[in-house]
């Protein structure tokens, strides 16, 4: 494959694009502090994301997805509130932790001037297991503005299914080949790769707040691995 070929830019956006971890556990810490209760907020939040995401992956595989991830976020609250004995916690404040949070994350900071700038070269698209209304409710709270949205909650099949990666390709009506998926996580970009698209690593040294990432050594067979946004551009012969 060659990067030449490329004519859209497929970016994963939960953790990728999106400060999730930050998002989460303020609300977590600010709604305990109400009540006048100390937790390890920040493993409460890694938890709830890794929990949350394990419920997403692979979606669709059997039968018809019944959920989105606005669903998978406020099931596993409530499971994690039961562990942790904090029943206390309301159900507006409940709804305002699994939805008003991730519907208001922020973006990573390096992101939101560099993709004006991939958009006078490329088509991009956020490609994306959250549900469509928080990509909506992030994108106008951060300034965003993408060619398109492809959520696995329309597509029917969730990442890392390789139908939903030939879906999108489908919706583009394009290659594979003519197609590069961003992020900053290997299983995805690993199932991406195996049905053909292009792939670029841009690391997320935050994400999981002061826990390392998952993948701090991506695979070395991506077609780009860079540590920043701006890096990205470059490689790509951007100017950002």
């Amino acid at each position: 494959m060659s990067l030449s070929d490329v004519r859209a830019l497929t970016f994963d956006t939960g953790g990728t694009i999106l400060d999730w971890h930050t998002g989460f556990a303020t609300a977590l810490s600010q709604t305990g502090a109400k009540h006048g209760l100390e937790r390890n907020w920040h493993d409460i939040t890694n938890d709830l994301r890794r929990r949350a995401l394990g419920k997403m992956l692979n979606l669709g595989k059997e039968s018809p997805p019944t959920y989105n991830f606005d669903g998978s976020h406020r099931s596993t609250l409530d499971e994690l509130i039961a562990e942790h004995d904090l029943e206390v916690f309301t159900e507006e404040e409940r709804h305002a932790i699994a939805y008003d949070a991730a519907h208001n994350f922020e973006c990573w900071p390096d992101f939101p001037a560099v993709l004006p700038k991939l958009r006078e070269k490329y088509m991009c698209a956020s490609f994306t297991i959250l549900s469509f209304r928080i990509i909506m409710d992030t994108a106008r709270r951060n300034g965003l503005s993408w060619d398109a949205v492809f959520s696995c909650e329309a597509i029917g099949k969730y990442k890392i299914l390789p139908d939903a990666y030939q879906t999108v390709a489908r919706y583009l009506q394009l290659e594979p080949s003519e197609i590069c998926m961003v992020a900053g996580h290997t299983f995805d970009l690993d199932a991406a790769k195996a049905v053909g698209f292009n792939t670029a690593f841009v690391r997320r040294p935050r994400e999981w707040g002061n826990d390392s990432p998952p993948d701090p050594e991506p695979n070395p067979s991506h077609d780009i691995i860079v540590d920043d946004f701006p890096a990205l551009a470059r490689a790509l012969n951007v100017n950002a």
